[in-house]
């Protein structure tokens, strides 16, 4: 995770809004997702769940596919990228 981008403003290929669901919503919805993606393509999931960071920190080391960057808005809305393994 060495983007000097942020998660909103990072090119990507498909977005999920998730904002409002509490886990194990956001991980599932991104699961599903990334299920229907090619190897290589950039998934962004937008959360308010503050667990959603360590969450998604640990679905991209359990899946395998890279955690590319995530950033939070100060109105605390996180964003995360996501890349298909």
């Amino acid at each position: 995770m060495n983007s000097s981008l942020s998660a909103f403003e990072m090119a990507v290929d498909r977005e999920v809004d998730t904002c409002g669901l509490k886990c194990p919503l956001p991980i599932l919805r991104a699961k599903r997702t990334l299920n229907e993606m090619v190897s290589g393509q950039k998934l962004r999931i937008i959360a308010t769940d503050p667990g959603s960071v360590g969450d998604f920190q640990s679905f991209a080391r359990q899946s395998g596919n890279a955690l590319l960057v995530f950033s939070e808005k100060m109105d605390g809305i996180f964003g995360f990228v996501l890349q298909r393994k």
